[in-house]
């Protein structure tokens, strides 16, 4: 493990000066990132990038999680991610922890969030083909402030589907039933909840209405978790939506989305093609931020939601496809 103070940026033109940048004074207590890395350093760089290219950049502290090789050839490409890493600056403190073998992406995000919520209480989690926008840190952190003490809210979420926000609506942010892992934030009394090994899979599988229930986010989520339990595919995201519904607890998403995944492009293992048209970033930078006063759902986020994560026929086809052909 080593540790890196900082003051500066990466850039493709060099170091960007602390003083050119957005800067504001932290305006709540600002949680720690965990960046999950592997094997992809140019989306390693931008992803670092875009991130200390935040406000509150240099208020956090980040701890890069860097995973083990799985075998010998992928072993360049992860040398070559943490020769990166380390030279990392732009944040309060920079940490970095080596995985010596290899953890999986979901072990490393469940044992890193949870070290993360176990030391300081809450948690930033970033994963490395994931950008943000400046105003990220700021929007998740006072997000995070803002629902400390509202039970039913279990994750601070960044990033937003492509869907429309109806002219009368006045928060920038709204209450969902659909976790999305592409920046987040959450709790430790919060995340201490789940089980991870589901123990109550049987149960849920022959409730139609914990089904329904799970479902509101969408209709492919209760499906997800089945593969998940049949070890057709490794969601941590899958069992922590899975949790919230559990407990009735919900999501705050953006109307504005602060993150974009860069990671369709084939080099990733677990998103190989993009299920939707994401929406562009805006570099746009806001230090205050209109929370919903309850936590109570609008109709029109609840049923566009559902519609963008439908599983149609032809999805349902194609990913049988895939399955039978290996290529999930």
């Amino acid at each position: 493990m080593s540790y890196v103070e900082s003051q500066n940026v990466m850039s493709d033109a060099g170091v960007i000066p602390a003083a050119s940048r957005f800067f504001s004074a932290p305006p709540v207590e600002v949680a720690p990132i965990a960046l999950f890395v592997y094997n992809r350093p140019e989306h390693t760089r931008r992803t670092v990038e875009s991130l200390g290219a935040n406000e509150l950049a240099q208020q956090s502290d980040l701890f890069v999680f860097t995973d083990g090789a799985k075998n010998d050839s992928a072993a360049p490409a992860v040398e070559a991610v943490r020769k990166f890493i380390r030279k990392i600056d732009g944040f309060k403190s920079v940490t970095i922890i080596e995985r010596e073998r290899n953890f999986g992406l979901s072990k490393s995000v469940i044992s890193g969030i949870t070290q993360l919520c176990n030391g300081h209480g809450r948690a930033i989690a970033v994963e490395d083909d994931v950008m943000t926008a400046p105003d990220f840190l700021t929007f998740v952190n006072r997000g995070l402030e803002r629902y400390k003490d509202e039970p039913r809210v279990f994750s601070i979420g960044a990033f937003n589907l492509p869907i429309a926000t109806p002219r009368a609506y006045s928060y920038d942010a709204f209450c969902s039933y659909r976790f999305h892992c592409w920046g987040w934030g959450t709790w430790k009394d919060r995340w201490e909840k789940t089980d991870w090994s589901v123990r109550d899979f049987p149960e849920f599988m022959a409730d139609r209405e914990k089904q329904k229930r799970f479902n509101r986010g969408g209709d492919d989520l209760s499906w997800l978790l089945e593969r998940h339990m049949e070890g057709k595919i490794d969601s941590w995201d899958t069992v922590w939506a899975y949790t919230h519904s559990q407990h009735d607890a919900v999501t705050l998403l953006p109307v504005s989305s602060k993150t974009y995944n860069i990671g369709f492009d084939g080099t990733g293992i677990h998103c190989k093609r993009a299920p939707f048209v994401q929406i562009q970033l805006g570099y746009g930078s806001a230090s205050n931020f209109r929370f919903p006063d309850r936590v109570e759902f609008y109709a029109h986020f609840v049923a566009e939601i559902q519609r963008v994560c439908h599983r149609s026929l032809a999805r349902r086809a194609a990913r049988y496809l895939f399955d039978i052909l290996g290529l999930r």
